[in-house]
């Protein structure tokens, strides 16, 4: 009887992390807000709240949550200090930007370090977009990293909801199974009993069988072996009568020719004296050779006992059996099967023993309900979505502006500068790559407030959410606070789920369904419900078993031989019986000559005596008839009795052969044949009981198999609890990994961003007026005066040239150029 495994239940497939490359970045955020909120789950001081032990009016309430919030309320604070201090520095840096103080002159002092400071300055600025590339990158890809997950949260919702209908409703439905697993050892049952005939009656017969099949066939072979003796023996007889027949025959010719052949002999006198006539006569007696009258008699009586039908007889009792099994057991077995439907019935009511699972049909529709609640915001949240999205998109444009006027300053203005030109002859190019550089500073002072106001708001909402859920809920802080004692008066889970094991707690829960155990280990079920009683169908079991104790079965005594037949196989097989024949005797006797003399000797001398001159002419035609007539006789004796010897020769060879052994297989198959008689009449109601024990016991293993499987099934395979704990890790998916963690790469990227700013607009500002044209060139006069007195010292050519340059800006109006006082002074 073979009962199947449960089929589990095919699954949505549990949502993924998104793999958007920023699982760094969730790590330097991770760390950062263990840096800001290194203090644990605030476990106690929400129980308190929840319980109403703490006035939320205490002042020290506020201090408890702030000394809490502490990290977070510092990097508020500087965070409202950049948001009001940059504005004010900018505006302050405009006023005096105006005022031609704070780089607002639009005069640069040469000295030999510029060019120095100006490829310092480019490096630093083009590092420090860089990282503001970066990490407006990695605000981009958050960005629209969550856009995609809000998108596709519903859907994850909807798997995850459907994973528990699919959940919850295979539990009742591997529960049915179990029960619909009941027809197989009914219908074993019931076709091993309509099937009796062959359940029952063949193991009988195979018991039986194999001794009296033995002795049958022995038996068998011995009634061949002897209808084999008997053709031999009637072969001798037949061979012997016609021995007898010509020996009578040859003993009239030879008495003939032996008379007509001494009157020859006495008329031919003297030269035939010599002549010998007392061989011619018959050599042997066939007459009275072998003496098979008794032996033949015998078996002619075995044969008319009918052993054969005996034998055939005794194998139809045999396979008779079955039959008459499934004839004596009809009633029986028809009152067995009127208990088996009270089994029936008695495990179909076992289903109303867990009516506690219908109410799992009122969870899934409370779940479905929420999910079509849930349907109904989807439009507003995709749409809400679609506004955060454009909000971050225009924040993360801000920074992009200010990188792009930082990367057109440092391209145009490294294009475009030439070092030997003048600051006021500087060219468009450079002078455009100075104005970007500038753009990037007035971007940077009028939007970094607000990027940082951006971070902040993020910042708050998604630090906390990070530290007080989903930390706590990866290190399973959040399920020992929802275990606290009393925190929920109408969260008992024991009693809602009306369990009676105080062992069942939300991380235990957990903790199995992470490894998909079955619900009976998990909520420890065996506590609650006794399967034992649940699954008692004994009483039952004791009535069938009872029922089947009826039976009652008695077969006809099995005959190998009768009584007859016995005595006969008795009588052949006596040692000095029939069968005790001296062929050693028959043989010598057959193999004598024929005749007793040799005919064609005598035919030769009386040829001889024919010949021979002086013998009387009718004497010697007399001489030559009886040569011819005794050359005929033993032509005829040639042809007539070797063949005949011959076969009777074959024939007691054969018979040499095989009567010994028959005699053994005589003796043996009687003592075999009551040894059988005896085994059938003391063990075949042995055989019967055994074999009937074993019939109703194999029945009753059907359900004790049953009863075995279903609890072990019950225990080890229904409700694997895996989907509860999927779908939890779903939320937290869906909710922390890509959510949170989404939001808090955010704004942890536009802060990166937003900080980096303040050290490029510096170096914005110090670079652009590296880049931008001046309206008043710097004049160092004691170098210009050294470099006219070059000329003097062989270096014509450069002197001509700072003298004309010189020349040039002497000529120029005086408003387009400042000497330093100091100079002046000299």
């Amino acid at each position: 009887m073979a009962l199947q495994n449960i089929t589990q239940p095919e699954y949505h497939l549990q949502p993924s992390e998104l793999n958007n490359g920023l699982q760094g970045m969730y790590s330097m955020v991770h760390s950062f807000l263990g840096i800001v909120q290194p203090s644990g789950f605030p476990a106690d001081f929400l129980a308190r709240l929840i319980n109403r032990q703490t006035d939320t009016m205490n002042p020290e309430a506020y201090k408890e949550v702030l000394n809490y919030q502490k990290g977070f309320l510092v990097c508020a604070v500087i965070g409202l200090l950049f948001i009001i201090l940059v504005p004010l520095v900018g505006l302050c840096f405009c006023c005096c930007r105006c005022c031609g103080r704070c780089g607002g002159l639009m005069y640069q002092k040469q000295k030999k370090t510029t060019n120095c400071k100006r490829r310092a300055f480019f490096a630093s600025l083009l590092a420090v977009t860089t990282i503001l590339l970066a990490g407006n990158i990695c605000a981009f890809i958050s960005n629209n990293s969550m856009s995609t997950s809000v998108s596709g949260s519903f859907s994850v919702l909807n798997n995850t909801v459907e994973n528990l209908n699919i959940y919850l409703s295979s539990i009742p439905k591997e529960i049915d199974v179990i029960i619909g697993a009941s027809a197989v050892p009914l219908n074993h049952t019931n076709m091993s009993l309509m099937d009796i005939e062959h359940t029952l009656g063949d193991k009988i017969v195979v018991h039986l069988r194999g001794r009296v099949y033995a002795t049958l066939d022995k038996a068998e072979n011995l009634l061949k072996e002897i209808n084999n003796v008997a053709g031999e023996l009637q072969k001798v007889n037949e061979s012997v009568s016609h021995l007898s027949e010509l020996q009578e025959d040859l003993a009239q010719n030879l008495t003939s020719v032996r008379e007509d052949l001494n009157k020859t002999l006495q008329d031919c006198g003297r030269p035939c004296q010599g002549v010998s006539v007392s061989n011619l006569k018959p050599g042997t007696n066939f007459s009275m050779i072998l003496n098979i009258d008794e032996l033949l008699q015998k078996i002619d009586e075995l044969t008319r006992s009918n052993l054969s039908a005996t034998i055939v007889m005794a194998k139809k009792n045999l396979t008779d059996i079955p039959k008459k099994v499934s004839e004596q057991t009809e009633k029986v077995v028809s009152e067995t099967q009127r208990h088996l439907e009270d089994v029936k019935r008695e495990i179909d009511d076992i289903r109303s023993k867990f009516s506690k699972l219908d109410s799992l049909n009122n969870i899934s529709q409370s779940m479905n309900d929420v999910i079509k609640t849930a349907s109904t915001y989807e439009p507003e949240v995709v749409t809400y979505d679609e506004y955060r999205w454009i909000v971050c998109i225009f924040l993360c444009c801000l920074v992009l502006a200010v990188i792009i006027c930082n990367t057109l300053g440092l391209l145009f203005g490294a294009c475009g500068l030439n070092s030997r030109v003048m600051p006021t002859k500087r060219s468009c190019f450079s002078n455009m790559g100075g104005n970007f550089l500038m753009a990037s500073v007035g971007f940077s002072f009028l939007f970094a407030w607000l990027l940082m106001l951006a971070v902040l708001v993020t910042f708050l909402i998604g630090g906390n959410a990070y530290t007080l859920v989903c930390r706590p809920w990866a290190n399973g802080q959040l399920l020992n606070f929802l275990e606290t004692p009393g925190l929920f008066a109408e969260f008992n889970l024991t009693q809602i789920l009306g369990l009676n094991s105080s062992n069942v707690t939300l991380t235990s829960v957990y903790s199995n369904c992470e490894k998909n155990a079955p619900l009976w280990n998990t909520l420890h079920l065996d506590d609650t419900i006794s399967l034992d009683e649940t699954l008692n169908i004994s009483k039952y079991i004791e009535d069938i078993d009872s029922t089947l104790e009826k039976i009652n079965i008695s077969v006809n005594s099995m005959d190998i031989l009768n009584d007859e037949q016995k005595n006969l196989l008795e009588n052949l097989g006596t040692q000095d019986g029939p069968l005790s024949l001296d062929f050693n005797s028959i043989l010598n006797q057959i193999n004598q000559d024929v005749i007793s003399g040799d005919l064609s000797a005598l035919a030769k001398e009386l040829d001889d005596l024919a010949n021979q001159t002086g013998t009387n002419p009718s004497v010697r035609k007399k001489l030559e008839q009886h040569a011819t007539e005794l050359r005929k006789i033993q032509d005829w004796v040639n042809s007539s009795f070797r063949p005949e010897i011959q076969t009777l020769n074959s024939s007691i060879q054969n018979l040499q052969k095989s009567l010994p052994d028959i005699q053994k297989l005589v003796n043996s198959t009687l003592s075999e044949a009551e040894e059988t008689e005896s085994f059938l009449k003391l063990q075949t109601e042995v055989v019967i009981k055994n074999e009937t024990k074993d019939f109703v016991n194999s029945l009753l293993g059907y359900f004790e198999s049953y009863v075995d499987w279903a609890k072990s099934t019950v225990k080890d395979q229904v409700g694997r609890c895996g989907p509860i704990v999927w779908a939890m890790d779903s939320v937290n998916i869906v909710v922390c990994s890509n959510v949170v963690n989404l939001l808090n790469s955010f704004w942890f990227s536009l802060g990166w961003c937003t900080i980096f700013l303040l050290p490029s607009l510096i170096l914005a500002v110090r670079l652009a007026k590296f880049y931008r044209r001046m309206h008043m060139d710097d004049i160092y006069m004691d170098e210009t005066m050294e470099s006219l007195e070059l000329t003097s010292a062989g270096h014509g050519d450069k002197a001509a040239l700072l003298g004309d340059h010189f020349l040039q800006i002497l000529s120029r109006p005086p408003s387009t150029f400042r000497m330093p006082r100091a100079e002046l002074r000299k």
